[in-house]
């Protein structure tokens, strides 16, 4: 497995690239983040190892520039900064795990292999299809640059279509996701939230993004409608 070490601390990346080497893994170096974001567009690698203050670009910016150009290899973030709200903003922009300087090297060793077992698939920060925009984090949506509001629950449905865009969903799995196992009303409570969104998200704007597959559920479009 080949892994990117992203920390301006030279002892301690080569430390990290012996380390890592010993078990078996090919390690390349960038010690700036200007460099780091080179080599992750330029190599292919099964995660990255970064730190959070480098020179150049910090490496929340490597992590959102990486996301938001498609580049979904597993983030592992590091930092000798305490406060819950570093650790918060290093997930929110993009990263897959967290952890504090100084660390235990094998705790280290066990997170990176987990992250290596994941299928790097995307898990983009904001969530899009076409123009149609949403921001988990800021609780914001958005068609072709229009704020919309929505309610709580008009969210979280939005939020369950477009992780699964282009998938056909049944009532059944909407409600286990955007509901709870609690729930015993109408399963056509899901109908009226469908149209919630149809309303605010497609009719004024001329789109038809949440498709009706007939005797399955629905399915939004993976571009938008």
């Amino acid at each position: 497995m080949r892994v990117l070490i992203v920390d301006d601390e030279e002892r301690f990346a080569e430390g990290l690239r012996n380390g890592l080497e010993a078990e078996g893994f090919a390690v390349d170096v960038a010690l700036d983040g200007t460099d780091g974001l080179w080599r992750a567009r330029e190599h292919a690698y099964d995660a990255i190892v970064l730190d959070i203050m480098l020179p150049g670009l910090n490496g929340y910016r490597v992590c959102a520039t990486l996301r938001a150009e498609g580049n979904w290899t597993p983030i592992l973030m590091l930092t000798a900064k305490e406060g819950e709200w570093d650790e918060v903003e290093g997930l929110d922009t993009g990263a897959d795990d967290y952890l504090k300087k100084p660390f235990s090297y094998a705790v280290l060793l066990a997170r990176l292999r987990a992250l290596l077992r994941r299928e790097p698939r995307e898990r983009p920060a904001v969530l899009t299809a076409g123009d149609l925009r949403l921001d988990p984090v800021a609780k914001e949506v958005s068609r072709g640059g229009v704020r919309v509001e929505v309610t709580a629950r008009e969210l979280a449905l939005l939020e369950f279509l477009l992780r699964r865009r282009g998938e056909t969903l049944s009532k059944r799995e909407i409600l286990a996701h955007v509901w709870d196992d609690a729930f015993e009303g109408d399963p056509n409570i899901v109908e009226v939230y469908v149209g919630h969104l149809r309303n605010k998200l497609d009719r004024p704007f001329g789109r038809a993004s949440i498709e009706t597959v007939r005797g399955c559920g629905y399915r939004l479009a993976p571009d938008g409608g």
